[in-house]
């Protein structure tokens, strides 16, 4: 806060401080002037005396020898002087022998020194003879006019009262001055460290000591006011601690220090609001610890407390995955996920949080080992509010315990089935390659220009020893997520070179080999490296094999899929890409990346001849990809008006089971013979 000079205390002590001198000034010169007044009297008195004794023996001489013409000399003598108006010498009862006078002295002051000195003053001396005798002969009489003394005097009054004024405004002054340097200076200062203060930590902005005040009264005042704030600001620090303490009593809980049911509920409240705005799902998890009460009855209360300790702590080992985890009393907790895609999410955590527990607890040199069942509710499918998702929650895990523990229970019984299966087969397809249940099939890739057999495309399937077929679109998804999708891929490119190469020995020179890649495949730091050496291990030329990537794998980070994309270009691969159409479709992405060839998605395909749009979109697409210099393909070709659509669009190849369905290696082998001889029989001349 600044203070305007105007309410200044400066301000104010400087106006009071000048009238009081002014004041004091002006009496005493006025008293001064007074004094002075008295003194021209005097002054005035003294020289007639001192005129009269100079005068005294002439004017004695005249009168005793009545010599009229010595006594006018005497009296000439004696108006010399400028002040003497009239003289006189004679006896008071004979005619005056000598007698002369004057007008008063025209003097402008005279309208201000009369009323004070008089307008004349007079006075007389007796003229005597010498002794014996002493006769007394006559007077001699003197009137002096007081102008010439009172403009003395009020010349020296103006000096006086001029120099009084002064003197006490400059003593004004250098009090005001001795008082600013020695209060006022200092009180600013403190007044400018008294903003800088925090009003919630008074206490940790001292006010400064002001040098040489420290044994007076403003040391005092500064040691009480700092005296005061740091109790402030202690008495503040407890009354905080003391709510913060209220507080978390009231919303987390006092032996894990986790939220408790109530500050779950707010949190939980907000997440919901924020999923509903963002079509978002969750899922809340009630995890409960399985025969908890035998633990207590067999160790100790405390040691269970400790255990209860132990195990927050390594629930908070999964916070990464959560948004809010809590104790809801007892032995039972609240895990929160957010921003779930599918249900199988909140069963990996749930499975997780349950391997986690597979690991003892050492509690006072003992290792106990917990077991819990988790029941788990998705938001919106199995309510739309807090109170009601954590009821159900509880209630599926009290009713999972019921049938058997240490496990996880869905509230819908279906979800739950469903996510017990894709756990099954998510640990099966970790043994898929070391069991060969995994194979590859083979779909060809027809040349329109030449109608003939320019590629194949290698497919992965799963035939599982119990379920049978597993569609890439389920397993494909559970590799990339469990990391296995690494392996598989790498064995996917050595067997799809290794057929190449034996396709290529068979005569099948100009036949190339396309492979997809999955996101996490293109991300995959050694992927260059691996398809390099693999060409060079099979003796593959460069552009024989084809890497196809989708577009949903490229947009996840352009910039880092375009560097990945041009080291696999530079090992020797072409780069395609897959579903073209069902993604971004950006022709900005589609300028800035590697690209050889575009693939049509087949959902375009299948209905362009019923669908003006998917026709549409074909057409642009051919365009697009010919505008750029890239090769056209197009996927899910099943019949013969489709084929000779997208011939007359400049397609280039085609592929779908109008030409074959996938096939294994051996029937490959058959087909591109067959087609083989097709083409030379076309060729041949009738």
């Amino acid at each position: 806060m600044k203070l305007e000079f105007k309410h200044s205390l400066s301000l104010k002590l400087l106006r009071v401080v000048l009238l009081c001198a002014l004041l004091v000034g002006v009496l005493l010169s006025v008293a001064q002037i007074i004094y002075d007044a008295h003194k021209t009297k005097q002054s005035i008195s003294h020289d007639a005396q001192r005129v009269l004794a100079m005068f005294r023996d002439p004017s004695t001489q005249a009168i005793y020898s009545l010599d009229r013409e010595m006594g006018m000399q005497v009296i000439e003598g004696l108006l010399q002087h400028e002040a003497v108006r009239h003289a006189s010498i004679g006896h008071p009862d004979d005619p005056v022998l000598a007698e002369n006078s004057r007008p008063p002295l025209q003097i402008d002051s005279r309208w201000l020194t009369d009323p004070i000195l008089g307008t004349e003053a007079s006075f007389s001396i007796p003229l005597v003879g010498r002794g014996p005798y002493s006769e007394h002969y006559g007077d001699l009489h003197l009137t002096l006019d007081t102008a010439p003394y009172g403009e003395d005097w009020l010349l020296n009054s103006v000096i006086i009262f001029v120099s009084g004024v002064l003197r006490a405004l400059a003593l004004a002054m250098v009090l005001y001055l001795i008082y600013h340097w020695m209060l006022t200076k200092p009180l600013s200062r403190i007044i400018d460290h008294l903003s800088d203060i925090n009003p919630d930590h008074p206490g940790e902005h001292a006010l400064p000591m002001p040098r040489g005040h420290e044994r007076n009264e403003l040391g005092l005042w500064i040691r009480t006011a700092n005296d005061l704030l740091s109790s402030i600001e202690r008495n503040s620090r407890l009354r905080q601690e003391a709510e913060s303490s209220l507080q978390r009593m009231a919303q987390y809980d006092f032996l894990t220090g986790l939220p408790n049911r109530l500050l779950l509920q707010q949190q939980l409240d907000n997440v919901l609001d924020d999923a509903t705005r963002l079509q978002r799902r969750v899922a809340v998890l009630c995890l409960g610890l399985d025969d908890f009460k035998g633990i207590n009855e067999q160790f100790s209360y405390e040691t269970g407390d400790q255990l209860l300790l132990a195990l927050s702590d390594r629930l908070r080992g999964h916070s990464a995955r959560l948004c809010a985890l809590a104790r809801l009393g007892g032995d039972q907790f609240a895990l929160v996920q957010t921003d779930l895609d599918e249900p199988y999410e909140a069963a990996e955590l749930a499975q997780n949080v349950l391997d986690d527990l597979e690991q003892p607890f050492m509690i006072n040199d003992q290792e106990i080992r917990l077991r819990a069942t988790i029941g788990i509710t998705l938001f919106p499918e199995d309510g739309d509010a807090t109170e009601k998702l954590l009821q159900k929650a509880e209630q599926t895990m009290t009713l999972a315990k019921s049938r058997s523990r240490n496990r996880y229970q869905f509230y819908i019984a279906s979800v739950d089935s469903e996510m017990r299966r894709r756990r099954e087969l998510e640990k099966d397809l970790r043994m898929a390659l070391e069991r060969n249940e995994l194979s590859l099939v083979y779909q060809p890739q027809i040349d329109f220009r030449h109608h003939r057999v320019v590629g194949v495309e290698a497919l992965l399937r799963w035939k599982h020893p119990e379920e049978g077929m597993i569609p890439p679109d389920l397993f494909i998804p559970l590799a990339e997520q469990n990391g296995s999708i690494i392996g598989i891929g790498e064995w996917v490119l050595d067997q799809s070179c290794r057929q190449l190469r034996e396709l290529h020995d068979q005569g099948f020179t100009q036949l190339r080999m396309a492979v997809n890649l999955s996101t996490v495949q293109l991300h995959h730091t050694e992927l260059p490296r691996l398809v390099s050496n693999l060409l060079q291990v099979y003796r593959l030329p460069a552009g024989s094999l084809e890497l196809e990537v989708t577009e949903t794998g490229l947009m996840e980070d352009i910039n880092t899929a375009a560097k990945h994309l041009l080291s696999l270009r530079h090992a020797g691969a072409l780069i395609a890409i897959d579903d073209f159409g069902t993604g971004y479709s950006s022709l900005s992405y589609l300028k800035s990346l590697p690209l050889d060839k575009i693939k049509i998605d087949k959902s375009f395909v299948q209905d362009l001849l019923e669908d003006e749009d998917d026709a549409t979109i074909v057409r642009t697409i051919i365009q697009l990809g010919h505008s750029l210099g890239m090769l056209v393909i197009a996927e899910g070709v099943e019949t013969a008006e489709q084929e000779t659509y997208i011939i007359e669009q400049k397609c280039d190849e085609g592929q779908g089971y109008f030409y074959s369905r996938p096939l294994p290696a051996r029937e490959l082998v058959q087909y591109l013979k067959q087609a083989r001889q097709s083409e030379a029989d076309r060729l041949l001349p009738y």
